[in-house]
């Protein structure tokens, strides 16, 4: 199935309410930074970023005036220092910024921050984008629910990211996946199937293979990877219930094939249940914070009646719970998606501990 099909043509951007921004302000996510979003788009000129095979990467690398440039360096410092370290300016004399690209692709258009320590030549990346409600729930939903911290901060309509490292999905699946041994193969169906499953539950839609990044980590002989999502625009946005399905992106078809050829059903469904339990771990383990979160979720707009209500009949016919019929947000919906799988998790576990119990006694 096309995108053009499968998801909206574009996706508006939703404000941050007043019940996200004092969220946001209680978790020390929102702290006042000195530059803009639209402080960044007054560039004077620009070229084409291209990669090592001479390909245009979609990235443009702006120019700005004499005048502006020494601004716009003291204030991207200043970020870096509030994003990554105490926010104090003793290390600036240690920092320079070595470019600004913007992104011509995409919903959010974002800019990329390269900073380099001027002592040993190390860099590092963020992002600075414009605000986005939808953006911001998918921060924290991965924060929380995945196996992932995540670093970012809002200050009125500019969202600054730490850059999340790893293999672009479609450079791996072109360059990397056909390297792979059988073995290295195997553990990746088996991560596709985990990430597959784990972006159904949270609704974070559109993970086609530039969306997320391949992290190989070496462990003793062997390579163990993991796979990240590095785009939340699409949180809870899509009435299409395939959108936050992986599996159905056609960017993704070697890694289902993957799946296919590696893994028995069986493996599929225990990979499946296995991060299905550790997600209901983590809402357990987050407690108030991911409480408070799909409190405001729930009365948030986030998206399109038409795609409320399709979503809603969509994960009633999967999950047979008719409670999906009374939602009327999307946060709703999210909020009991997140539920069914506690609940189901909670049911399991009182079951094995009175089978534990019975076997004991008897």
């Amino acid at each position: 199935m096309s995108e053009e099909k499968l998801m909206s043509k574009k996706k508006p951007a939703y404000p941050v309410s007043e019940a996200l921004d004092g969220y946001l302000e209680h978790y020390s996510r929102k702290i006042e930074i000195p530059i803009f979003y639209d402080d960044l788009l007054r560039f004077s000129g620009s070229v084409v970023v291209y990669d090592k095979n001479d390909e245009d990467t979609l990235w443009v690398r702006a120019y700005y005036s004499e005048f502006d440039r020494k601004e716009i360096d003291d204030s991207l410092k200043k970020v870096y220092s509030i994003l990554l370290s105490d926010g104090s300016d003793n290390i600036h004399q240690y920092l320079n910024v070595d470019a600004v690209d913007f992104c011509t692709f995409g919903n959010s258009k974002p800019f990329r921050i390269k900073i380099r320590n001027v002592l040993n030549d190390n860099f590092t990346y963020f992002y600075i984008k414009k605000t986005d409600a939808s953006r911001i729930y998918g921060l924290e939903l991965e924060h929380m629910l995945s196996p992932y911290n995540l670093n970012f901060l809002v200050y009125k309509d500019t969202l600054i990211e730490e850059h999340i490292a790893g293999i672009p999905g479609d450079e791996f699946i072109k360059n990397n996946l056909p390297k792979c041994t059988p073995r290295e193969k195997a553990q990746l169906a088996k991560e596709f199937v985990k990430f597959n499953e784990r972006c159904m539950i949270r609704l974070l839609g559109d993970m086609r293979s530039y969306n997320y990044v391949i992290v190989p980590t070496h462990d003793f002989d062997h390579v163990v990877y993991k796979i990240r999502a590095i785009d939340f625009d699409q949180q809870c946005f899509e009435g299409k219930l395939k959108v936050y399905r992986p599996q159905f992106f056609k960017e993704n078809y070697q890694m289902v094939e993957l799946v296919r050829s590696k893994l028995t059903h069986d493996s599929v469904d225990q990979y499946k249940l296995e991060e299905r339990s550790m997600v209901a771990k983590r809402i357990l383990s987050s407690g108030n914070r991911i409480k408070k979160l799909r409190a405001i979720c729930k009365t948030d707009e986030i998206s399109t009646p038409d795609n409320i209500a399709m979503l809603r009949e969509q994960i009633e016919v999967l999950t047979m719970d008719m409670d999906f019929q009374n939602c009327k947000t999307m946060g709703e919906v999210l909020d009991l998606a997140l539920n069914f799988v506690r609940r189901n998790y909670e049911d399991v576990s009182v079951k094995q501990i009175i089978e534990h119990n019975i076997k004991i006694n008897s």
